[in-house]
């Protein structure tokens, strides 16, 4: 309630208090305004989602279940009953190794068996992404799983078991040796086909770190030693025998060309021929000594 001097009129007084009456009202009319519009940030946020590049979102609510319908890159509005998974459709890098290396935050590196029950240390790593027409397979298959979760639950443990199946046939020498790029090789086609039917592809695998004990190291380096050794003397032996091979060739082609001129030679030197050669070579002396018969007779005492 508000006191006024007695010296106003009351016309004064009721002007005074519709002017406060105004001004209140806008006041109300300011913050209500005020939480309108903080209301509808806050709904708008709520109701946003940013999808990143190389990465889908499946939609699903508790009263509507999944979706079909995914969410591509950028910024959408949805209902905010409904939440949201992401899953990557971009090629994603992965390590199991034991230093920290990528996603790789503790020693997740593993102990295999060759061919000869061989116990080998494996670090690896592999690239993964979930194929965009199967995320919503997926999300169901793994109950709501995010993709880090279904990585690091299902794919990083299948990695490490199907990789075994795989080293098991190679013995350790080929391992890592020769034969390492074609263990990848055969890894990243095995594994692959392990996870196309969950909607993950897998589109390399690669050890990078094979360890072994002491002793067999030492065993493995003499024998690659050995081989290479091998190589070289089959090379140099090789070499020998081109060489010796080029050597006789050419000798051949020498002969051949010379028994060819050789006989040129022969077929051009016809009587005519002859003849004229011994003209040219003649010094016009006739011959000092002629014969007939059994008599001798020298020109010179004939003169």
């Amino acid at each position: 309630m508000s006191y006024y001097p007695s010296w106003y009129s009351k016309e004064e007084i009721k002007r005074i208090e519709e002017a406060e009456r105004r001004k209140m009202k806008g006041i109300r009319g300011s913050i209500i305004a005020g939480a309108a519009i903080l209301l509808v940030i806050v709904l708008v946020i709520m109701c946003s989602v940013r999808v990143p590049a190389g990465y889908v979102a499946v939609q699903y609510s508790l009263n509507g279940g999944v979706k079909d319908k995914v969410l591509t890159q950028g910024w959408h509005l949805i209902s905010p009953t409904v939440k949201t998974t992401k899953y990557t459709v971009g090629i994603e890098q992965s390590y199991l190794t034991s230093d920290k290396r990528g996603d790789s935050e503790d020693d997740e590196s593993f102990t295999a068996s060759s061919a000869e029950g061989k116990a080998i240390d494996i670090d690896l790593t592999f690239t993964y992404q979930y194929q965009p027409e199967s995320v919503t397979k997926v999300f169901t298959q793994f109950k709501g799983q995010s993709g880090k979760e279904v990585r690091d639950s299902f794919i990083k443990p299948n990695i490490i078991s199907w990789t075994k199946e795989v080293v098991a046939r190679y013995n350790v020498a080929d391992i890592l040796g020769a034969e390492k790029a074609n263990v990848n090789i055969a890894l990243t086609e095995y594994i692959s086909k392990k996870f196309a039917p969950y909607g993950i592809t897998i589109s390399n695998v690669s050890l990078i770190n094979v360890g072994v004990d002491k002793k067999t190291r030492e065993v493995i380096n003499d024998k690659i030693a050995a081989q290479q050794k091998a190589e070289t003397q089959k090379i140099e032996n090789q070499t020998k025998v081109e060489k010796a091979e080029a050597d006789a060739k050419a000798k051949l082609i020498e002969a051949e060309a010379e028994a060819k001129a050789n006989q040129l030679i022969q077929k051009s030197l016809t009587d005519g021929v002859l003849k004229q050669q011994y003209i040219e070579k003649w010094n016009g002396e006739l011959p000092k000594v002629s014969s007939e018969g059994s008599m001798m007779y020298n020109l010179n005492d004939m003169n």
